[in-house]
């Protein structure tokens, strides 16, 4: 496959380009011949070595665009004062109290009404309720964007979307929001704890019992569908020379046999007259393991751990694992130099940690090789990424939590429009997650196409001038309050680079601050003082009409700022 350099891509694709400092798209160690690269072609050769070069607005930036869902100014001001050690731990320290839970904003609707939970309220532990269940995973979906929204200073909402990907599971067929909700729950509190609990969980997670069968896994009629996926997608991964067997599969089954859900106390169980009590043998892959078969209320738990034991025993476990997290935060190229220099020994500080992912994602963030300049600037964004990061940056105020039909029906919207863009939060679109998170050779470069590109630039140009309406409250972008935001917003010079450097992802060239400036700012004339001059008049009489100069020149600004590719990069 013919590789294009990222410009060449995103133009593909309608992007317009303004900038010459686009990174290019690294090349793969391999060329379509299958002969190596020289070392000059190669991506990169940095490895875990701690960063110790520039520390400034653009390493803070890169460092946020990776970790949080789009960067605030406030966000930018909060770390810029501290060292990379401190915005490491800042990112790190997860809030010690979940977040409150989801609630019902349907009730009101006289064909939803729920009797057993007020409108207001959370349905999470109420009972089952098919005719329900609809209006409750609506009211999850959009619950988990009010999150995104309002995200705090740390990587919880990154990671939490990270392990919904890995461990996929889809509203859709689990048809039940009560345990959809627990398994998010579950996701997000072990986000950045250790690996095999959280595996470990999982594995008897209501909501993946459904979903993968393993409620109807039996004795008598032993399911191996997550069996399979315990293996393939959530350990040790599918594309290896020496693989684990058929027959692994069918064996990893048979441990899994006699978990059950119990749907009135929103729990599972273990089923010890459904499990299968003969030893389970496994292939070489696996050393020819023998989990001892078990017998009574504790078997299913000692045999999951054994099971446990033996795949995070295998070292591919660890490199498959920070493979994701790799592609997740750096790039989907994974060269021969990344898997030496960064993979081998992050999968080792993986497993001389017990698994405990922390030191992993610690190590990976401090890197010379995250902070690496091919690495910056080259990821495009997912649809998440892109409509989160265009509220937050343009801090679009929501409704509050006075009105909860108000303040849900417009995170709805937001949720509406990334299932436009191809990213339904709660329901991939399989097993596997997004193909933009795993499908060779593209990755996500799925995510911008001829249909996707559009609808995304005409979201910000609809948010700039037009605004979302319902219950009585519009949803619109304030191009006023965003530029008054910034230190000096009477200077054109300044205001254009304080804009671009929150907005884009590398710096432009003077030339094209100095167009920009002049074709919006000072409408095409010379001499900064048009600007200043009118930016002062509307300052110190805001009238309509000075009111009305400032703003159509700052929304025509923007609306030219979010159009290019430079936009679609993190």
């Amino acid at each position: 496959m013919k590789q294009l350099s990222r410009k060449a891509f995103l133009k593909q694709a309608g992007a317009e380009i303004i900038s010459d400092n686009l990174p290019p798209k690294p090349y793969p160690y391999k060329d379509p011949a299958n002969k190596d690269l020289p070392r000059h072609l190669q991506k990169t050769s940095t490895g875990i070595a701690p960063y110790q070069g520039a520390w400034g607005d653009e390493q803070i930036l890169h460092l946020l665009r990776r970790t949080l869902f789009g960067v605030k100014k406030s966000d930018l001001d909060f770390f810029k004062g501290k060292n990379l050690n401190a915005c490491i731990a800042q990112l790190l320290t997860l809030p010690p109290n979940p977040p409150l839970p989801p609630l019902n904003n349907y009730g009101n609707n006289p064909n939803q009404n729920d009797t057993e939970v007020p409108f207001g309220s959370t349905w999470v532990n109420a009972a089952v309720n098919p005719n329900l269940e609809g209006a409750r995973i609506n009211s999850l979906k959009t619950w988990w964007i009010g999150l995104l929204v309002n995200q705090d200073r740390s990587i919880r909402e990154k990671m939490t979307l990270f392990w919904h990907n890995h461990f996929s599971t889809e509203t859709i067929t689990v048809q039940d929001g009560r345990y959809s909700y627990k398994h998010h729950a579950m996701l997000r509190a072990n986000c950045l704890g250790n690996f095999k609990e959280l595996l470990k969980q999982v594995t008897i997670d209501p909501a993946m019992l459904t979903y993968l069968n393993g409620e109807q896994n039996t004795k008598t009629a032993p399911d191996e569908n997550y069996g399979r996926e315990l293996q393939e997608l959530f350990t040790i991964g599918k594309d290896l020379q020496q693989h684990y067997t058929e027959e692994d599969v069918k064996q990893a089954a048979r441990v899994l046999t006699g978990w059950r859900n119990n749907r009135n106390g929103i729990s599972s169980f273990f089923d010890s007259t459904r499990h299968e009590t003969t030893n389970k043998v496994f292939s070489s892959f696996y050393n020819n393991t023998v989990i001892t078969g078990r017998t009574g209320a504790t078997a299913g738990l000692l045999e999951l751990e054994d099971l446990l034991n033996m795949l995070l025993a295998q070292e591919e476990t660890a490199k498959y694992i920070v493979r994701k997290l790799y592609r997740f935060f750096i790039y989907y190229v994974i060269d021969e130099s990344v898997e030496k220099n960064v993979i081998v020994p992050l999968a080792n500080i993986f497993r001389s940690n017990n698994y405990n992912l922390q030191p992993v994602i610690e190590t990976l963030l401090k890197s010379e090789h995250f902070f690496d300049p091919l690495n910056m600037g080259c990821v495009i964004k997912s649809p998440l990424d892109h409509l989160i990061g265009l509220c937050r940056q343009t801090n679009l105020v929501f409704p509050d939590n006075s009105d909860i039909q108000k303040q849900y029906g417009h995170w709805q919207a937001i949720q509406y429009l990334a299932i436009t863009f191809n990213q339904d939060i709660g329901d991939p679109p399989n097993v596997a997650g997004w193909p933009a998170y795993y499908e060779d050779p593209q990755y996500y470069e799925i995510w911008i196409n001829s249909d996707t590109l559009p609808k995304r630039n005409s979201t910000a140009d609809y948010l700039l001038y037009v605004g979302y309406s319902r219950f009585n409250y519009k949803l619109m972008i304030d191009a006023l309050a965003f530029a008054e935001q910034f230190s000096n917003p009477s200077n054109p010079d300044s205001l254009v680079t304080d804009i671009t450097q929150l907005l884009y992802p590398g710096s432009l060239s003077p030339t094209v601050k100095t167009f920009i400036k002049t074709s919006f700012l000072l409408s095409g004339q010379t001499g900064d003082y048009i600007w200043t001059d009118a930016w002062n008049a509307y300052k110190s009489n805001p009238t309509t009409a000075n009111k009305d100069t400032i703003k159509i020149r700052l929304q025509a600004l923007l609306k030219y700022l979010f159009g290019q590719a430079e936009y679609q990069l993190c």
